[in-house]
């Protein structure tokens, strides 16, 4: 699930497309891994259950630090959005929460117990360290792979 913009609430349509994927998923009907970028992380927080909540000040740039919790790896990362979904806001314990964004400890990744499906705050792709968060595409091609 790729990168915005905007409120993800206002995005039902595939807040509902996720919803389904997920439950597709957890019956096992189909065989797929999903990984979201941004917009995508958001809309998969919230298909879980979760709410959005507009930052007071957005993140922009290609400088945010993120911590990766599992190894403590930091990763310079750039950023491209103005809301958040608090992991406080998901209920259950489905999700993990993977990496935390280090100037205002707001979530940057999260990754489903037993569900192939990971998702991170931050972008990838646009590759600001440069290479800082390259390791995110293994981890999907890994999933996926693991799927076959």
């Amino acid at each position: 699930m790729s990168n915005g913009p905007g409120d993800p609430e206002a995005v039902t349509y595939t807040i509902e497309t996720a919803k389904e994927l997920i439950d597709k998923l957890k019956k096992k009907e189909l065989k797929v891994a999903v990984m979201g970028i941004c917009l995508g992380h958001q809309i998969l927080g919230i298909a879980f259950g979760g709410q959005s909540k507009k930052l007071k000040f957005g993140h922009h740039g290609g400088n945010h630090p993120v911590k990766e919790l599992s190894t403590g790896r930091i990763d310079i990362t750039a950023q491209n959005h103005n809301f958040v979904v608090p992991p406080e806001s998901i209920p259950g314990d489905n999700l993990i929460q993977t990496h935390i964004n280090l100037y205002d400890h707001t979530s940057e990744g999260s990754r489903h117990k037993t569900l192939p499906i990971f998702s991170v705050q931050f972008h990838p792709e646009a590759s600001p360290g440069p290479f800082d968060a390259r390791y995110i595409f293994g981890t999907f091609k890994n999933m996926i792979q693991e799927l076959s």
